[in-house]
């Protein structure tokens, strides 16, 4: 049995990625509610989970959760824009990242719920690694500007009516259900995908860039494990390990059995973040847990071998 069982859920974004593989496990032994508004979500993705008659969907953004009567334990706050591209083709996305924090928050406020939600590695754009949680970050992105505005006004919360709410900042995460993430899925998982179809890989600069790639499946034991923690907490969801783009390509050409080479180009983004290694000391210490899937292994899961 899972260490959440017998609860009501709400998973904002559960349609989408990492929510689908959160809600495929939360489902097993709780009565989850999904809200997604399917920007790059799939009701395809839980279709699995619904058919077990104890996920509930519902479309729709986070800062509509109040409208429902649903009475959650646990919100896991997973449906915010998830690309920097997104915020650069349109800044007022900040402002609906801040809006519905507030909405989750201040549902969580009224019911009772503990809540759990995504931030990202890119907070630390800039600073040297390893990334450790403490860091003072930098002004460099839109998109890290609105993670690090719902991470503040979430301990604002904190501090102001005792809740408990824990920001995990996600690494390069890849895994299961990225399809209806098309151009926004993990390199991993477009390289894969590029292979498969014979064309290649597009890397920015020479491909020493490098990535903290962990899977999905470690990725929903830290959120699971997170809600059990109280007051305010923000844990990096990293490996502690990382490997520059070509030694990735190497990795997936080396398994699918191919010698498919990238095309590299010029570097067209300006704040390009060019080292992410995340310091998985808080992980250890605060949830006991180290990740299980090393970069290989991860890749022969998803191509079954």
């Amino acid at each position: 049995m899972d260490i959440i069982s017998g609860k009501k859920i709400v998973v904002t974004g559960g349609a989408g990625f990492i929510g689908s593989n959160l809600v495929d496990r939360l489902s097993r032994d709780n009565e989850v509610l999904v809200i997604d508004n399917m920007h790059t979500g799939s009701e395809s993705n839980i279709e699995g989970a619904e058919k077990g008659g104890k996920v509930t969907f519902q479309k729709g953004d986070a800062k509509d959760i109040g409208k429902s009567a649903f009475k959650a334990d646990y919100v896991f706050h997973i449906g915010i824009y998830s690309a920097s591209p997104m915020y650069r083709a349109n800044p007022h996305l900040i402002a609906e990242v801040v809006d519905g924090m507030i909405s989750v928050l201040e549902y969580a406020k009224s019911n009772g719920s503990k809540v759990v939600f995504a931030s990202t590695s890119s907070i630390y754009n800039s600073v040297d690694p390893p990334h450790r949680e403490d860091c003072i970050p930098l002004v460099t992105d839109y998109y890290t500007e609105a993670r690090i505005a719902a991470e503040r006004v979430s301990e604002l919360y904190c501090k102001l009516n005792g809740q408990t709410v824990s920001a995990i900042r996600f690494f390069s995460v890849y895994g299961w259900h990225e399809e209806a993430k098309k151009e926004y899925a993990n390199l991993v998982t477009q390289f894969m995908w590029a292979i498969k179809k014979g064309e290649q890989p597009i890397i920015y600069g020479d491909g020493k860039q490098r990535r903290d790639f962990i899977f999905v499946d470690d990725v929903v034991e830290i959120l699971i494990r997170s809600s059990q923690l109280k007051g305010y907490n923000v844990i990096n969801a990293g490996t502690g390990k990382n490997y520059d783009l070509n030694e990735m390509l190497e990795k997936l050409d080396k398994y699918m059995g191919k010698q498919v080479k990238a095309k590299y180009i010029e570097m067209p983004v300006k704040n390009y973040v060019m080292e992410t290694l995340a310091d998985t000391t808080r992980l250890r210490s605060l949830l006991n847990y180290e990740p299980k899937v090393s970069l290989d292994d991860g890749i022969k899961k998803l191509l079954g071998i």
